[in-house]
């Protein structure tokens, strides 16, 4: 079953895919598709934004060229592996959603503030960067001695692959798409703070949860109500101390299985990522998929 970083990563490709079959189809028939990329996208105007605010979530799921989905792609799906070791799904969700947003206030307010960008004619922001380094960012600040091989590189610990990054945007924004990377950076700290603040012990995105949550209740079917039998049950004992049976099994399965986890963290706290045997990081993939 795929991951929901994996899915995300779907949902991208596929919007890629049919947002430029309609750009070839536009091109063949001689028509223009340009109003419709426009009514998804992000602008820096508030005053567009007020008429089509579905656009701050839209934009992360849209990309100008195969290179941009393609970077931002693989950066999401090796970001997810480690994320999901640690964190449940739906806080991946929640740092792409919630990174994705944040980077597009901060584009929105670069644009209305800096005195650089005064007298620009109109801007649209595009791209899932800003989620995504809100993804890397987060799991690279909860695990940022975590060691990652790299072709060509070797061994190097995660944060200094998320601070190459942050520092790559900094340099490039006098340089070219400031209002992008104004973007990831926006994303990436948001991703920071959320990582320090569940560190704590403070979940920031509990009412963003709850309304994926309610969102996800639209689309699932609501469970047929059992009607009630009229026979009596003579059993109820048996079925009792049956289902306190199994519930004792499960709980100390779990438990087991978190002994388990904990020593597998603790192995990679002390030697590293690399020091796990194939069956050992398997079973981490595995646990974090189930959370």
């Amino acid at each position: 079953m795929a991951t929901v970083s994996e899915k995300l990563i779907a949902v991208n490709v596929i919007a890629f895919v049919l947002f430029f079959f309609v750009k070839t189809l536009a091109f063949l028939f001689n028509f223009n598709v340009d109003f419709v990329l426009e009514w998804l996208v992000f602008p820096k105007e508030p005053g567009e934004f007020i008429f089509k605010p579905w656009s701050i979530i839209t934009y992360a799921f849209l990309h100008s060229g195969l290179w941009h989905l393609l970077s931002n792609m693989i950066i999401l799906y090796f970001s997810g592996v480690y994320f999901l070791n640690y964190f449940s799904p739906k806080k991946l969700l929640n740092f792409y959603f919630l990174g994705g947003i944040f980077g597009a206030l901060v584009y929105m307010a670069s644009y209305n503030l800096f005195p650089a960008f005064q007298g620009m004619g109109r801007s649209y922001l595009i791209g899932a960067s800003a989620a995504v380094m809100s993804v890397l960012v987060g799991i690279a600040t909860h695990i940022p001695h975590m060691r990652v091989r790299l072709i060509l590189i070797g061994s190097i610990k995660l944060w200094w692959i998320a601070a190459f990054l942050v520092v790559i945007d900094v340099i490039q924004i006098p340089i070219s798409n400031p209002g992008g990377h104004l973007a990831h950076l926006g994303g990436a700290g948001f991703g920071y703070l959320y990582a320090k603040q569940l560190g704590k012990g403070n979940n920031i995105a509990s009412g963003f949860e709850k309304m994926l949550d309610w969102f996800g209740s639209m689309f699932s079917s609501s469970p047929v109500p059992k009607k009630r039998s009229n026979m009596r049950t003579v059993h109820k004992r048996q079925t009792s101390e049956s289902s306190a049976s199994a519930y004792t099994t499960k709980a100390r399965n779990k438990r087991e299985q978190q002994e388990k986890i904990d020593a597998i963290l603790d192995k990679i706290s002390k030697s590293g990522y690399d020091s796990l045997t194939k069956q050992e990081k398997d079973y981490l993939f595995n646990a974090g998929k189930d959370n």
